[in-house]
């Protein structure tokens, strides 16, 4: 008796639903890419190259990749720690502490500037300590840096938090009885099941800080050279109306963030395959 090989079916309506996928995502994602293309390659490689140079967006450029790359950083260390906490342990006030990790998602990113400017101003409430102390926030790289962490935590933290449900904890008694200390069952237990999640939520924040404007537009003091960012720097062309500036500062953002994202893809890849 011969056995029927059974192909999995589609599901319903595959057709249909995957033309009005692509559409939607050509719309909503690859018109405005094609777009923001085709105006800079109107111009000339020289006047992309002269666009690109100048002092002024080169220092906004390395401060925005610098700080969103030391702002993921500290994003994973921090989510890192908050999503052990909220996994392992109960206390009182544990899901009010859950529901706020989702506050940055849910606040608008100005309203989330102007209360991260009002608390560490010189005069502010965590300011003005800080302040005397010799560490000012606002208007600074660290005050971006600040906000940067304040949006890319939750990344990290929702990210993590189903790995390390899953994370049984026998397997870290069982390392424990064998001998391995706790620094140990991290490293060797612990970490490899974790960093594959924890470089996703870590590109998330990488990612959301590059572009982010509206809570660092306040914080930031918007000073040239100093603490000017990026996307900034592109605003404020348009409202000179350099649009070939600004969409070859957008291009450079683009093409770069595209660049990096793809070496931090490559490399969850390598972690996850090192953990099977």
């Amino acid at each position: 008796m011969s056995r029927r090989r059974v192909s999995p079916s589609l599901l319903p309506g595959f057709g249909p639903a995957l033309g009005v996928t692509l559409l939607l995502l050509s719309l909503v994602v690859l018109a405005p890419l094609a777009a923001l293309l085709a105006t800079t390659l109107r111009g000339t490689p020289r006047e992309f190259l002269a666009a690109v140079s100048t002092p002024r967006v080169v220092a906004a450029m390395r401060l925005s990749f610098l700080v969103s790359l030391g702002a993921a950083a500290v994003s994973a260390l921090l989510g890192l720690l908050l999503g052990w906490v909220l996994v392992r342990y109960r206390f009182p006030g544990r899901r009010l502490l859950d529901a706020l990790v989702d506050l940055p998602f849910a606040l608008p990113t100005a309203v989330a500037g102007i209360t991260l400017t009002t608390l560490y101003a010189p005069t502010g409430w965590l300011g003005r300590p800080l302040a005397a102390l010799g560490v000012p926030v606002a208007f600074t790289p660290l005050g971006i840096g600040v906000a940067l962490v304040f949006l890319g935590l939750p990344f990290t933290v929702r990210t993590l938090q189903p790995v390390l449900a899953s994370l049984d904890p026998e397997v870290e008694e069982a390392a424990a009885s064998l001998g391995a200390t706790r620094l140990d069952t991290f490293r060797r237990v612990l970490l490899p099941e974790l960093l594959p999640s924890l470089l996703t939520g870590t590109t998330l924040a990488f990612a959301r800080g590059l572009g982010e404007y509206g809570s660092v537009v306040f914080i930031s003091g918007n000073m040239p050279m100093k603490t000017e960012i990026a996307p900034l720097l592109v605003m404020t062309k348009l409202e000179q109306y350099d649009v070939a500036g600004a969409t070859a500062l957008a291009t450079l953002l683009l093409v770069a963030s595209f660049l990096l994202l793809l070496v931090l893809n490559r490399l969850e890849a390598w972690a996850a395959r090192a953990v099977r």
